[in-house]
């Protein structure tokens, strides 16, 4: 991905806005995905074909880890450290989610589609916020 593409999709040419407005989206998908697994665990699950408890656990995660990569975003200068510990965790859980499809899973159509579905954007974050960082040096 260039820094021209970033821009355009940012909106700015300032590698710190962009990084933030990428933290900040994954924040907001992020904790609202883990707020639907929580809130509705159980439709979801059957929905998806997979186990309720399971789907409930990981929504709690989700909303903490939402909430942290918010607050991340929300500082003037996102530490390092901590932006890379996101792009990590990011690409770990887009790699867990396709593993599981194979190794633990049976889900339903919907959660064939779902599952590579959000692991591709998840991927994509991690990936538009490692350029971002880079970009900002």
């Amino acid at each position: 991905m260039s820094a021209n593409l970033l821009t355009a999709l940012s909106r700015t040419t300032e590698p710190q806005t962009t990084l933030r407005r990428f933290l900040a989206l994954d924040a907001v998908v992020t904790a609202g995905n883990g707020l639907v697994y929580v809130a509705a665990s159980g439709p979801v699950g059957r929905f998806l074909g997979v186990g309720s408890a399971l789907l409930l656990g990981l929504g709690v995660l989700l909303v903490l880890f939402g909430g942290y990569v918010g607050h991340l975003a929300s500082r003037p200068q996102p530490p390092a450290f901590a932006v890379r510990a996101v792009v990590e965790v990011n690409l770990a859980w887009a790699v867990t989610s396709l593993a599981s499809l194979v190794l633990w899973f049976s889900p339903t159509v919907v959660g064939m589609a779902w599952i590579p579905a959000q692991a591709a954007v998840v991927a994509g974050f991690a990936g538009i916020q490692f350029l971002a960082l880079r970009a900002r040096g």
